[in-house]
Formats: C-alpha cells, structure tokens, sequence
C-alpha cells in the first residue's frame, strides 16, 4: 500500500493539518483540521480523496477550528483523547479567548493510550503524551514510521505548557518515556514547523 501524506498551513499562527491518503483506495485520515475548513474541503475535491476520520492531537482552538465544518460536509466521525474532550469543548481550555471567539467543538469518539485505529487501511497508534495538554496524544503509523506529534515536540523546541491544564515536567517526561524510545529514524510530523526525526531530537533537543 502506498500511504502519501499532505501537509496545510493553515490559520493564524499557521497550525500544520495533515491528510494521511491511501493511495490505492484515496480514501483519507485528517488530523488536526485547524482552521479554513472549506480550503481543506476544496482540496479534498480537487483530489478526489475520501475522508474517512478526523483525528485531533490535543484540543486547543487552532487545531480544531475546521473540524465542524469538515465533519459535517463528509459525515464523518472525530476522535480525541477521552482528557482532552473537556479542553475542546470548553472556550477557557481549549484557548480561544486569545483570539476573541467562541471556540466549542464535540467530539464523536474518545481514544485512550495503546489504542489501534485503522482506517481504510492504515493504522494509527495512539500514544498518550499529556503536558502541552492534559489529553494530548500522538499517532504513530508503523507502516510508514511517521509520527504525528502535534504540539508535543517540534523540531529544537517542545510544546508550550502555559495555558490551561499545561504541565513542563510532564511534557518532557512525556517525551522522554514514550517517543525517544523510538526508532532514530521516526519522522515526527508536528503541528507548527517543519518536519523532524527522533534521532534528530534525541541529540539536538535543547529541552531533552
């Protein structure tokens, strides 16, 4: 199978979403709908693909602010982290107060740690990593050794832990104990930035 992975700029303070294609069948798994739902939704038509999901990495405004719209115009369902299903739905949580609107997105399903989704194929294994968020996770495709990584690492920087429910020492444990275990190899895709790998951060990380 080949998987093909796009990448969107999207929003205010320019928030990676990612859609995972299976290439044989276009059938597609959307992570992180940040924002512009209808440019995401445009470029689905253009492409011919079928989404299939909506995975969230952590629930704060700028990752979820397409997600209605996308959901709605697909019928598709949403899954996030049974803690941060709290942080999604609540305005003062989820951070939207920064930039004066009323953010509040439901989500359809909640995921736990070790938990194996797949969709059209593809397999996403869900790794719990609180601290940016108190519900933050992110999706390890083993097929591929791609990691979607969200706000928890970046590349020489790690997620912020100023806002609600935010905690640095257990983000960076977080880190340490569940993704520089993997392979050096690993391409972590994050939710602001430019792509990494683990080893790259293993040894160049200033915070680790």
């Amino acid at each position: 199978m080949e998987i093909t992975i796009h990448s969107m700029v999207l929003g205010m303070v320019q928030t990676n979403c990612y859609l995972i294609v299976n290439g044989e069948t276009k059938e597609t798994v959307i992570v992180d709908p940040a924002a512009e739902g209808g440019r995401i939704c445009r470029f689905i038509e253009e492409n011919g693909l079928k989404p299939t999901a909506i995975l969230l990495t952590h629930g704060h405004f700028d990752h979820i602010m397409g997600t209605d719209e996308v959901r709605s115009r697909y019928d598709i369902e949403v899954y996030v982290h049974e803690k941060d299903k709290e942080v999604m739905e609540s305005p003062y949580l989820n951070g939207c107060g920064m930039i004066g609107r009323q953010v509040c997105v439901r989500p359809d399903k909640t995921v736990k740690d070790h938990d194996c989704l797949v969709f059209g194929g593809m397999m996403f294994e869900v790794i719990y990593t609180p601290g940016h968020t108190q519900g933050g996770v992110c999706y390890y495709m083993p097929q591929t050794k791609k990691l979607l990584c969200g706000d928890t690492l970046f590349q020489g920087s790690v997620g912020r832990t100023d806002l609600p429910t935010g905690s640095m020492h257990t983000l960076i444990r977080s880190i340490k104990d569940r993704l520089l275990v993997l392979d050096d190899d690993v391409e972590a895709l994050p939710g602001h930035g430019p792509y990494t790998t683990i080893g790259e951060e293993r040894q160049f990380n200033p915070f680790l």
